[in-house]
């Protein structure tokens, strides 16, 4: 009998464990390939008001600015104010913008958190992406952030961030990060890489969580193949004027501004 009560306790820490953590909690490292579910082209939906009525939603998806949160000495969150319209089917990607001018006061990552996770609650998106170029210094900041995030979102939705091209190429600190994709953008590019060739060494893909997305505008040269990548595409004058220029045989149909 004290044999049977002593295999019987030994699975008492297992069994409080399980009670302690909640399932998302041990969603740290996201299953590969959850957002090839997603159509491989998604647009871009910034602070304008659009009419995407006329969108294929059996191609494309929206990822639509639902809220930017300004970083400080405090957080607040400033919702979308402009309106949009797009079809009742249409995949939806809600995307926070984090901007941080300044330096960042300790213990701002569950607030910051708990603002973005109000993009969720009541809106069925098919993905969370948040948009923050975190320069070095904040960098712990923000995988604190995307760690808390990722504990506290449902277990099934994916994760998604933008990334800076040289963090997916020259940097090395995404590969740790509890994400499902970090979309490098290769438009609006940093200072020391808006006129180099996109070939260069030092400028190739390297980070396997960049590898299958690329994000693009519709005025500015891209580099490389599209094929096989999900592509994510900024208007730079706005849907209105740009959504001609999107065909549905390629990514991106430029023509002159």
């Amino acid at each position: 009998m004290a044999t049977a009560l002593r295999k019987s306790l030994s699975f008492l820490p297992l069994y409080f464990l399980c009670f302690v953590l909640k399932p998302d909690a041990l969603n740290l490292a996201p299953p590969p390939g959850r957002m090839n579910a997603l159509p491989a082209r998604t647009l871009w939906v910034w602070e304008r008001p659009e009419d995407l009525r006329t969108l294929d939603t059996h191609t494309t998806a929206l990822a639509t600015l639902d809220r930017t949160i300004i970083l400080g000495r405090s957080a607040t969150m400033i919702p979308r104010r402009q309106s949009f319209l797009y079809p009742a089917n249409t995949i939806r990607i809600a995307v926070v913008r984090i901007e941080a001018p300044g330096s960042i006061a300790t213990g701002l990552e569950q607030p910051t958190a708990d603002l973005i996770l109000g993009s969720i609650p009541g809106s069925s998106v098919a993905a969370l992406q948040v948009d923050f170029d975190a320069r070095l210094s904040q960098r712990s900041f923000y995988a604190a952030l995307l760690r808390d995030l990722r504990r506290r979102m449902p277990p099934n939705l994916p994760l998604s961030i933008t990334a800076l091209a040289s963090w997916c190429s020259s940097d090395d600190w995404l590969g740790a990060l509890p994400i499902d994709e970090a979309v490098p953008m290769f438009f609006r590019m940093e200072p020391d890489r808006s006129d180099a060739p996109p070939d260069l060494p030092q400028f190739r893909i390297r980070e396997p969580l960049c590898m299958d997305s690329i994000g693009i505008s519709t005025h500015e040269p891209h580099p490389g193949s599209l094929a096989n990548k999900r592509v994510y595409i900024f208007p730079d004058r706005g849907w209105r004027k740009d959504l001609p220029l999107i065909s549905e045989n390629d990514p991106v149909q430029r023509t002159n501004p």
